[in-house]
């Protein structure tokens, strides 16, 4: 069964960086287009981010370009968003998510605050 855990979350300070990790299991990680995707308390989900199968491709919101990274690691089976320059505002639980089917996993809480 598809399984996608994601780990790497914390508190950290505006302006701070987290590195979010992604381990995908139960299918073939290589062939699928994978995203980030964060809901903050009371709000809507929000898709953050996309990268396609081949690996090269990526799509950004508005309100993360150039702060934040996504990549992937299709040996270790591993979806990667690296946060840079964080805000406030990026305080959400954040998940990865298999476009396909609509697979997430359980998310890992980020909070940004001084």
């Amino acid at each position: 069964d598809v399984q996608l855990q994601a780990s790497g979350g914390g508190l950290v300070q505006p302006g701070g960086s987290l590195r979010l990790s992604c381990a995908a299991s139960g299918f073939t990680f290589s062939n699928y287009d994978m995203s980030w995707v964060r809901q903050a308390p009371g709000k809507e989900p929000e898709w953050v981010s996309i990268i396609f199968s081949g690996g090269g491709a990526a799509s950004y919101r508005d309100s993360v370009k150039g702060r934040f990274a996504i990549s992937r690691d299709n040996v270790k089976n591993t979806l990667y968003l690296q946060m840079n320059s964080l805000k406030p505002e990026d305080t959400a639980l954040y998940y990865c998510r298999r476009l396909s089917g609509g697979y997430r996993g359980q998310g890992t809480q980020v909070t940004v605050s001084s």
